[in-house]
């Protein structure tokens, strides 16, 4: 096991925006309350503990949303355990992406139970509980239908429209045959596949399976699974609801954070008037019709938070003190904290979960081999073998140190024989040499490209394999080569080699 850090900045792949909120910058300090570091939660406990919430109500739904699943003791413990005021919850949440989706979602996942275990020991008198809170009620069945495996990608096809945690799991076995297939003669191909089919082969829909998957590879570490997509909690939200449908509460506070954000950084998500969406008929909807006080209290569970609305949606319902997102996530909730100190809801610690790049020792050993730092293979391929043959073509089979001798030469000889008339000769005579000499090293450079073609096509098949399509590693590949390869350790290994508050990009070496 080896591990390496980058700084983001370095790696030429995140925002200015992540860059400066990494490195404290007091540009975006009135966007957040307090920064990821272990002292700050001290304060953020106080906040939250002034804050109430129904814990009850939150238990209850937990025991009967999970109750189709077997709950790890630990994973049971935590959702006990919120019933006192002395237990904070950290959050991560995701779409529910088929088999999980790419790499990142397991380093959410990851991030947020590292922080957890962190905190206790820090804060040793206090508990606190991994949620993943599952976006159930996302309509966009496209970003989540597929899967990128093996340089295939593969979809998972239906009519069904509406909340993805609705949908209905019809035809979903062709895809874990699919998988099955492709996997066959890999070590653990089979308790992987057992993992997939409990999950979706057992459930209903979208939403169980997803929560069946995640507690099957992280229930041991006391994750407790989420569905924002119920009708009670929906009810305890019901005062925002109708603010922002009746009254357009939130648009200006949201709109004046977003133009003094933006006139320094691209901000990502879209401020609108009306931040829910209609669940009905199987659709999750714009809204385009006025409603009445007593029309919203009576189908309240029906008004589903669009993106902007999620986190105080979330933290509303949650004892939660910090929340573990990438960097488009930690931009749009920098959007929101006028309209948390608004609602008197305090502003979770926001922290950037973890990235990182995946190599195996081959791997490792060629890009030292062909004379790389792999922080080098952030860059552009062009660059990539352009830097190649620059490094390794031109400097080492030049020929500046024989032409310099052949010049010295031909000075040793004017310098003895004085005679004006064999000057010229001389002069000449060393001009042919040197450009013979232009000529052989042309001839030697274009050789030893020829010769060096092997190393250029696998650096050019090495580029793609850790950067496939030119992006990150982990938003196209999915754990599954991984867990072939390590079985349940993979999870162990992030666990145990992933530290949270570690402000870089990591290298790991597996």
């Amino acid at each position: 096991m080896k591990k390496k850090f980058i700084k983001y900045k370095s790696t030429n792949r995140f925002s200015k925006l992540i860059n400066d909120y990494i490195k404290k910058d007091e540009n975006l300090a009135s966007f957040y309350n307090l920064y990821p570091e272990l002292n700050n939660f001290q304060f953020q406990f106080e906040n939250k503990r002034n804050h109430k919430i129904n814990r009850q109500l939150l238990v209850d739904v937990l025991f009967n949303q999970n109750d189709n699943i077997k709950l790890s003791e630990l994973s049971k413990k935590n959702i006990d355990s919120l019933k006192n005021t002395n237990t904070f919850t950290v959050t991560t949440g995701h779409q529910l992406c088929l088999f999980s989706g790419p790499l990142y979602c397991i380093y959410k996942i990851v991030s947020t139970i590292n922080l957890v275990k962190q905190l206790k020991i820090k804060y040793p008198d206090k508990n606190f509980v991994p949620i993943f809170w599952m976006a159930s009620e996302d309509h966009d069945f496209e970003e989540i239908n597929h899967i990128n495996l093996f340089r295939e990608k593969i979809s998972w096809n239906t009519i069904q429209k509406g909340p993805v945690g609705r949908i209905k799991l019809d035809s979903i076995d062709k895809i874990i045959d699919k998988i099955e297939s492709l996997t066959l003669n890999s070590k653990n191909s089979e308790p992987l596949i057992k993992i997939f089919k409990n999950s979706y082969l057992k459930n209903n829909n979208l939403s169980s399976a997803t929560r069946s998957l995640i507690n099957q590879l992280f229930g041991e570490y006391g994750i407790v699974i989420l569905d924002g997509d119920d009708k009670s909690l929906k009810k305890t939200f019901l005062p925002v609801i109708k603010k922002d449908l009746i009254s357009n509460d939130y648009y200006k506070l949201i709109l004046k954070s977003t133009e003094e954000l933006s006139k320094k950084y691209k901000t990502q998500a879209q401020v609108k008037k009306t931040n829910f969406f209609l669940i009905s008929d199987g659709k999750r909807e714009k809204i385009n019709t006025v409603y009445s006080d007593d029309t919203i209290s009576k189908i309240t569970e029906k008004f589903s938070p669009n993106v902007l609305m999620r986190p105080l949606y979330q933290e509303s319902i949650l004892p939660n003190i910090a929340y573990v997102g990438g960097g488009a996530e930690i931009s749009y909730w920098l959007q929101l904290k006028k309209v948390f100190d608004h609602e008197g809801i305090p502003f979770p610690i926001l922290l950037l979960r973890n990235s990182v790049l995946l190599l195996d020792k081959k791997q490792d050993e060629k890009i030292k081999k062909m004379g790389f730092d792999i922080k080098e293979f952030f860059d552009t391929e062009n660059n990539l073998l352009l830097h190649y043959t620059n490094k390794s073509i031109k400097k080492d089979f030049n020929l500046n140190e024989e032409k310099e001798k052949a010049i010295l030469v031909f000075n040793s000889i004017l310098n003895k024989y004085k005679d004006q008339n064999l000057i010229s000769f001389i002069s000449a005579e060393q001009k042919k040499l040197i450009n013979s000499l232009n000529k052989i090293e042309k001839k030697i450079i274009k050789s030893k490209k020829i010769n060096h073609a092997d190393n250029l096509k696998s650096i050019s098949l090495l580029k793609n394999k850790l950067f496939p399509q030119n992006k990150l590693q982990e938003r196209h590949e999915n754990f599954i080569p991984y867990y072939l390869k390590h079985g349940d350790n993979f999870i162990k290994i992030l666990i145990n080699e992933l530290d949270p508050l570690n402000t870089n990009f990591v290298i790991l070496t597996l």
